[in-house]
């Protein structure tokens, strides 16, 4: 199959580009699309055929349900039972943006999409070009990441062609995301409302439209659970090498955990292996030489750290290493949100000091 590939702006996207996007859409085709958080892999999301080619061209395990996509706020009245008044003033504030809100969903929703539950993940981006294609399509997308399952997901539309190519029949490429995490998903069914996956709509955001909001705890691999949002069940983000995770604690333990990682470094170079890094700007600097190193971004800018995760990931899959070391962050703030990916991708993990 051959992959088409257009450049477009980000905001006023070429609306012959769009209309051709959205005809393959509506063929119960894909197409992959830039949004604020990552680039997705789009299905008509009313077609259950349709969403069948998702997880064929990703390798998606089908109990893993999928997030639709719309391009406005009436739209999602059709789409679940019913929207408790309380959500209202969220979806005012977070709404377009990196907010998925998942509801009873209506009888028009496929249990494709759903993976046989009885609640439906929705989210109305806030890019343009994103929304752009969503209304010329004139049907709900369905949309997980757009890279192999298991893999970063792709921030750029470089790692979508990368995963992609010869797999799906279009790829709409606007430059790198924004947010670069994936979308807050709030189970809006649950009393209290649980944070499912932090994302760019960060818990204490939304402590301050709620009067409590539960987390679902840090996501770790369970084979045997039953996954009610994407990202909660099985091993994602992994990049090409086998990854350990140093998590930040509390206190000096900043500078604890990067000692550690320093050392482990050092005992990787000395066993004779090729040692891969990702880490802060600010520890790059101490990195003894002999050391591939890809930089997320500065412990000053949480928002920088969160946005250059996939592409230092992604950085080993043509710098080839034996292992990668992983320098966490606080899990406060988005933080949360980049600590939960970092424990997904991780082969192994260093306990905290």
């Amino acid at each position: 199959m051959k992959t088409l590939y257009y450049k477009i702006d980000r905001d006023y996207p070429d609306p012959q580009i769009m209309k051709a996007a959205a005809d393959i859409i509506r063929q119960g085709k894909l197409v992959a699309f830039p949004t604020e958080t990552v680039y997705g892999l789009g299905a008509n999301g009313l077609d259950a055929a349709a969403v069948g080619r998702i997880f064929q061209a990703k390798g998606r395990p089908s109990d893993n349900p999928l997030i639709l996509h719309i391009a406005d706020r009436q739209e999602l009245d059709k789409l679940v039972t019913a929207v408790p008044g309380w959500l209202d003033p969220l979806l005012a504030k977070f709404w377009p943006g990196p907010f998925t809100v998942v509801l009873p969903h209506s009888k028009i929703v496929p249990d494709a999409v759903t993976a046989g539950l009885d609640t439906v993940a929705v989210r109305l981006p806030s890019l343009g070009a994103a929304r752009e294609l969503i209304l010329a399509a004139g049907v709900p997308i369905a949309a997980p990441s757009a890279n192999l399952s298991g893999r970063p997901s792709p921030t750029t539309a470089e790692a979508v062609m990368a995963d992609m190519e010869g797999r799906i029949e279009m790829v709409l490429d606007a430059g790198p995301c924004d947010v670069g995490l994936e979308s807050t998903v709030l189970d809006c069914s649950a009393q209290p409302p649980t944070i499912l996956r932090p994302g760019g709509v960060t818990q204490e955001m939304l402590e301050s439209c709620l009067i409590q909001v539960r987390s679902a705890g840090r996501s770790k691999v369970d084979d045997a659970a039953v996954p009610r949002a994407p990202g909660m069940k099985y091993r994602h983000y992994a990049p090409a090498a086998p990854l350990v995770l140093f998590p930040v604690g509390s206190g000096s333990a900043v500078t604890n955990s990067s000692d550690q990682l320093l050392a482990a470094l050092i005992a990787g170079i000395s066993e004779g292996k090729a040692v891969g890094a990702v880490v802060s700007a600010e520890l790059a600097e101490r990195l003894p030489p002999g050391v591939t190193i890809a930089v997320y971004g500065s412990r000053k800018c949480p928002a920088e750290t969160a946005a250059g995760l996939y592409e230092a990931l992604r950085f080993f899959d043509t710098h080839p290493v034996d292992v990668i070391f992983a320098e966490g962050v606080r899990e406060e703030g988005i933080g949360r949100a980049l600590m939960n990916r970092l424990y997904k991708a991780a082969s192994s993990v260093e306990k905290e000091s």
